[in-house]
C-alpha cells in the first residue's frame, strides 16, 4: 500500500491537523501574560481574573470526552468543522469583550469547541496514515506541535500583548480557523457517521460531563477555599459519585458512551495515566517560571515569552528525531527516558535563587527539560493510539486528551497550594516579599519534577510499539472516506 504521508496531499494534511491542534494547545496559554492588562482595561476583580485561563480549561477537560465520542459516532469532519466554527465564533466575542462577564463566557464557550476539535482532529490523522513508519511520523509531528503549543502560546501572548493589544490574544484566531476551514473541506473527505447513533448514551454523557466539569472546577478553586473546605471535600466527593454513576451506567448501557472494553486495548490505560501525572508537573512549570521571571527577575511580557524560545526549540528539534527512533527504540525507552531526562530539567529549576539571573539559572534547566519533553510527547501519543481500531479513535484521543487537560488542573491546584503555603512561611518568618515568593516558586518546582520523575515509572507499563508483531490487517484503522 502506497504511503499516503509521501503524497503532496498527505503532507498538506498533517500540516492542516497540526495547526488546529496548535490553536487549541496555545490558547491555554496564550492568555497568561495578558492577564494584568486584560484586568486593568475590563476591571476584573482578583478573584475573577483567573476565569479567564481557567475557564477555558474547565469546558475544554469537561467536554473531552463527549466531544471524542461524538466525532466516532457522528463523523470526524463535521464535528471538527462545528468545533472550529465555535472556536472562531467565542475568540471574536471574547476579543470584542466589553466587559468582564463577556470575556469569561467567550472563554468557557472557547474551551468547549476545542474539546470539539483537538480529538476530532487526532482521530482524523490515527485513521488517515497507516499504522507503522507514516503514522509514527505523523504522530510524532503532532506531539511535537503538542509540546511547543503551550510555550509558544507564551511567547505569542507576550508579543500580542506588548504590541497591538491584549485583545489580539483572542482576535488572531478567527482568521486561523476560518484557513483551517477552508484546508478541511479541501482535503479531509466527508467520513459517514456510524451506522447505529440512535442509541446515543445521554445518561452516560450527562455523567461524565458533569463529574468531569465538577472535578475540574474544584481542582481550580482548592487554592482559594483550601483543600480542606467543605466546598473542595464536597465537589471531589461529588465527581467520585458522578465517576462511580457513570462506569456502573456504562456496564448496562446498550450503545455505552465510554466501551470499557477500550481499556482492554494494552497499555492504553498506563499511557493516558502517565500523561496525566506527566502534565501536572511540566505544564505548571510554565505557569512558576513565567512568574519568576516577572516578579522576581523583573521581566516585562515580552522579554517573559521571549525567554521561551530556546526551550521551543530545543522540543522542535527532539521532537523531530524522536518520530524517527520510534521505529528503532519503540516508545517505551522513550518515554522513560524523556521523563527522567525533563525531571533533571526541573530538579536543575527548583534551585532558582532570589537574585538569579536567566542565563545562569533559567536557560540551563529549560533546556535539559526540553530535551525531555519533545520524546514524551511523541511517544505517549504513539502509545495511546497504538492498536485502537478505527472506529474508537476519536475516543482513544478524547482520553488522552482529557488526561492531559485534568492533568494541568491538579498540577496547577497543588502545586499552587504549596507555593502559597511556602510563601507565607517565609513572609511570617520575616522574610522579604522577593525571597519568600522565590522560596515558594522553589517548592512547586520541586514538587512538579517529583511528578514527573512518578510518571516514568507509571510510563514503565506503557505499550511498546517496537517489541510487537504488526497488528493483523483487520486491526488497522481504515483511511478516512
Amino acid at each position: 500500500m502506497p504511503s499516503f504521508l509521501a503524497t503532496g496531499r498527505g503532507k498538506l494534511t498533517l500540516a492542516l491537523l497540526c495547526v488546529i491542534a496548535f490553536l487549541d494547545f496555545a490558547d491555554a496559554s496564550i492568555v497568561n501574560v495578558a492577564l494584568p492588562a486584560m484586568r486593568a482595561d475590563l476591571g476584573f476583580s482578583v478573584q475573577s481574573l483567573q476565569w479567564v485561563p481557567s475557564g477555558y480549561l474547565l469546558t475544554y477537560g469537561g467536554f473531552m470526552l463527549l466531544g471524542g465520542r461524538a466525532a466516532d459516532l457522528l463523523g470526524r469532519r463535521r464535528v471538527l468543522v462545528a468545533g472550529t466554527l465555535l472556536f472562531a465564533a467565542s475568540s471574536l466575542a471574547g476579543g470584542l469583550a466589553p466587559g468582564a462577564g463577556t470575556l469569561v463566557g467567550a472563554r468557557l464557550v472557547q474551551g468547549a469547541g476545542a474539546a470539539l476539535m483537538l480529538p476530532a482532529a487526532l482521530s482524523i490523522l490515527t485513521t488517515a496514515f497507516r499504522e507503522g513508519a507514516d503514522r509514527n511520523t505523523a504522530l510524532g509531528v503532532w506531539g511535537g506541535v503538542a509540546g511547543l503549543a503551550s510555550a509558544a502560546g507564551v511567547l505569542l501572548g507576550g508579543l500580542l500583548t506588548d504590541g497591538p493589544g491584549w485583545r489580539w490574544v483572542m482576535l488572531v484566531n478567527p482568521p486561523v480557523a476560518v484557513l483551517a476551514l477552508l484546508g478541511v473541506f479541501a482535503l479531509i473527505e466527508r467520513d459517514r457517521p456510524a451506522a447505529r447513533t440512535t442509541g446515543f448514551d445521554l445518561p452516560g454523557a450527562v455523567l461524565v460531563t458533569g463529574a468531569l466539569l465538577l472535578l475540574v472546577f474544584t481542582l481550580v478553586k482548592a487554592p482559594d477555599v483550601g483543600w480542606d473546605a467543605a466546598r473542595t471535600v464536597g465537589g471531589l466527593a461529588g465527581a467520585a459519585v458522578l465517576l462511580t454513576a457513570f462506569v456502573a451506567n456504562e456496564l448496562r448501557a446498550r450503545d455505552p458512551l465510554l466501551p470499557l472494553s477500550i481499556f482492554r486495548i494494552r497499555g492504553l490505560a498506563a499511557a493516558d495515566t502517565t500523561q496525566l501525572i506527566a502534565v501536572a508537573g511540566f505544564i505548571s512549570m510554565f505557569f512558576f517560571l513565567s512568574l519568576y521571571m516577572e516578579n522576581v527577575l523583573g521581566f516585562s511580557p515580552l522579554r517573559t515569552g521571549a525567554a521561551y524560545l530556546p526551550l521551543c526549540a530545543g522540543v522542535a528539534v527532539t521532537a523531530g528525531v524522536s518520530s524517527r527512533l520510534i521505529a528503532r527504540v519503540g516508545t517505551r525507552p522513550l518515554i522513560v527516558g524523556g521523563l527522567l531526562v525533563t525531571a533533571a530539567g526541573l530538579f536543575w529549576l527548583a534551585r532558582i535563587p532570589v537574585d538569579g539571573s536567566y542565563a545562569a539559572d533559567v536557560l540551563p534547566g529549560t533546556l535539559v527539560a526540553s530535551l525531555g519533553l519533545g520524546p514524551v510527547f511523541v511517544a505517549v501519543t504513539a502509545a495511546a493510539n497504538a492498536g485502537v481500531p478505527a472506529a474508537r479513535a476519536g475516543l482513544a484521543a478524547a482520553l488522552l486528551n482529557a488526561s492531559q487537560q485534568v492533568g494541568a488542573a491538579l498540577g496547577l491546584a497543588i502545586f499552587s497550594a504549596l507555593a502559597t503555603a511556602r510563601t507565607g512561611d517565609l513572609l511570617a518568618a520575616g522574610r522579604p516579599a522577593a525571597d519568600a515568593l522565590t522560596g515558594g516558586f522553589q517548592r512547586a518546582l520541586l514538587a512538579c519534577a517529583c511528578f514527573v520523575l512518578a510518571a516514568s515509572v507509571v510510563a514503565l507499563r506503557t505499550r511498546d510499539t517496537r517489541s510487537e508483531h504488526p497488528e493483523p490487517a483487520a486491526r488497522v484503522p481504515e483511511p478516512v472516506r
